[in-house]
């Protein structure tokens, strides 16, 4: 995966995000892939994935 300057990105909150943050993961929805990161920690690690990858991930935690 090429390099990608997050500080560029828009990212957005979970829509099931809680106000104290304590369960909070942001996407931006840029450069033909996802990024996640941890939203109490914006600084801190990212992970990039595919978009079929991210909606497998995303429906194996919904059933969870």
């Amino acid at each position: 995966m090429r390099n990608m300057p997050s500080s560029a990105a828009v990212w957005r909150k979970a829509s099931r995000s809680h106000d104290d943050g304590d369960q909070c993961i942001e996407v931006p929805s840029t450069w033909g892939c996802v990024v996640v990161r941890d939203g109490k920690d914006p600084s801190g690690p990212k992970i990039a994935m595919s978009r079929d990858d991210f909606r497998g991930l995303t429906e194996v935690l919904k059933r969870s």
